[in-house]
């Protein structure tokens, strides 16, 4: 079973499906050409989620990542977000969640490795930088695994632009992302101790 990560500046952190450290990601060379973008063309409804400590709204890039803007609108209309949680974080870096292994709390071993059967979205990696409150897309090491799990950037991560899928940014709410970034973890881990929850994900028109 994979996990999926987001690569952290340290390397002894890593964000996304079950993905290891950076070193171990695909190389560049097997990765896709980024797609050039310029100033975004946002999605005409943007996606809101409600947890435990507070609600944010991200806007969808449709123009550079329309797979995963479709995949993440069907997501949320089929409430799968609903009762799941963010299962790693950073301190004013990172948050990560939407794996189905956290729904309501359970399988805490299971946290980041998503589930074989979900269905995967290929690649769309763009020129967008990956600046304070982006919403980017985990994967595992083969570039096309992308399925539920995201990332919420709280910081700029140059490193990321073209290796992951950027597909929306936080327009609202990012200080209750900043909250959730600053629980307590784990020792020696990015696992927080308790699962801040989505109460609920749902669409509404922007």
């Amino acid at each position: 079973m994979k996990k999926f990560f987001i690569p952290f500046l340290l390397a002894v952190f890593c964000l996304a499906c079950s993905e290891r450290p950076a070193d171990q990601l695909s190389s560049v060379s097997t990765l896709p050409s980024p797609k050039p973008a310029g100033t975004p063309v946002f999605d005409t409804e943007v996606a809101v989620f409600e947890t435990d400590y507070g609600k944010f709204k991200i806007a969808l890039y449709p123009d550079v990542a329309p797979l995963h803007v479709q995949n993440f609108k069907k997501l949320i209309n089929e409430k799968f977000y609903d009762g799941l949680g963010f299962h790693r974080v950073l301190a004013n870096r990172i948050i990560q969640g939407g794996d189905p292994n956290t729904r309501n709390g359970q399988n805490r071993e299971l946290w980041g490795m998503g589930k074989p059967d979900q269905p995967k979205v290929p690649a769309e990696f763009s020129t967008r930088p990956f600046i304070r409150g982006s919403v980017g897309m985990a994967r595992a090491n083969d570039p096309n695994s992308a399925s539920s799990q995201f990332y919420i950037c709280l910081d700029d991560e140059p490193r990321w632009t073209g290796q992951y899928t950027i597909f929306g940014e936080v327009i609202q709410g990012l200080s209750t992302v900043q909250d959730i970034s600053n629980l307590p973890v784990e020792p020696g881990t990015d696992k927080v101790q308790n699962l801040p929850s989505i109460k609920r994900a749902y669409l509404e028109k922007k």
